[in-house]
């Protein structure tokens, strides 16, 4: 935990700006993202990364203090190249990897282990190339950039929602409908690492669902994201009754009998224009071993 104190230099000062000057943060894009994720208290309350600070206001952390330490290549991190060119790479990622570093894991992340693959653009040292993001625990693909320029225009795309990415996911129960569109805001909630519909700093949330597989017990989902928030399908998924099969954050007291240590979510295609020639690009990856062996044990047992 980092404790802070506002200085008479510091009147009037963004919340956002007084952290990123603080030597044990050191970076505004850490400090926007340790206010976005709720880790920051002024005076015992959660608030917005422009609040304007006075003097004697007491600032808390939840995170360690910065070390200004260079990320290492580290080759013993898994995952597997799918495409690659000057612009950009394409990786399909396994389930128990970090996608880069931040509090609570600062090593051994799917950055550490591209390093020496030439990844880089955007101005946060901690993730140079990386676009969007995959949970810990879900596989899957995604693209990472070589170049700032690179970084930028698949930037530009995500923000306009042009870049393509989808699902397959396992969920409980069975759907009312062949196929639906949930809309509804997901924020903090306040039970630490998890997201909720309304959650605190809530915000715009669109995820498109249709049925591929009806089983015993359970359905067989292909996911789309319409926007690309924290923890977005689990979130929705469990908002609507139908919880991703395995899932210990938003479903932890369904015992699973399908043999699964992680959530059933996968990311199985990626599409975009490439950032360079504006060519299409389109990827897709198999469902790992262990979703094949639990999705077999599903069409029995449920």
């Amino acid at each position: 935990m980092i404790e802070l104190v506002v200085d008479d230099a510091m009147r009037g000062a963004r919340l956002d700006r007084f952290l990123a000057s603080a030597s044990e943060i050191a970076s505004r894009t850490l400090a926007m993202r340790l206010v976005e994720e709720g880790r920051v208290r002024v005076d015992g309350a959660e608030r917005h990364k422009s609040f304007r600070l006075l003097p004697g206001m007491v600032v808390l952390v939840d995170a360690e203090p910065h070390a200004d330490q260079q990320i290492a290549h580290d080759s013993s991190v898994p995952f597997t190249i799918v495409y690659e060119d000057a612009a950009l790479i394409v990786v399909d990622k396994p389930a128990g990897v970090v996608v880069h570093p931040a509090p609570g894991q600062r090593d051994a992340t799917l950055v550490h282990g591209l390093l020496d693959e030439g990844i880089g653009g955007g101005d946060d040292d901690d993730r140079p190339g990386i676009v969007h993001r995959l949970d810990k625990d879900t596989s899957g693909l995604l693209v990472v950039a070589r170049s700032d320029e690179a970084f930028h225009a698949l930037g530009r795309q995500m923000r306009r929602r042009e870049i393509v990415r989808s699902y397959v996911a396992l969920v409980h129960g069975r759907p009312g409908a062949r196929a639906g569109r949930i809309d509804a805001p997901i924020g903090r909630d306040r039970a630490r690492g998890r997201m909720a519909i309304d959650g605190t700093a809530a915000r715009e949330a669109v995820t498109h669902f249709a049925i591929a597989q009806m089983l015993v017990t359970t359905t067989l989902l292909d996911v789309t994201l319409g926007t690309g928030r924290t923890h977005q399908i689990r979130v929705h998924l469990e908002a609507i009754g139908h919880p991703v099969v395995g899932d210990p954050l938003y479903c932890p007291s369904t015992s699973d009998r399908l043999g699964l240590d992680r959530q059933f979510l996968h990311a199985a295609k990626l599409a975009f224009a490439h950032p360079t020639t504006g060519e299409a690009m389109s990827f897709a990856s198999a469902l790992p071993d262990d979703l094949v062996a639990a999705l077999e044990r599903a069409r029995t047992i449920g």
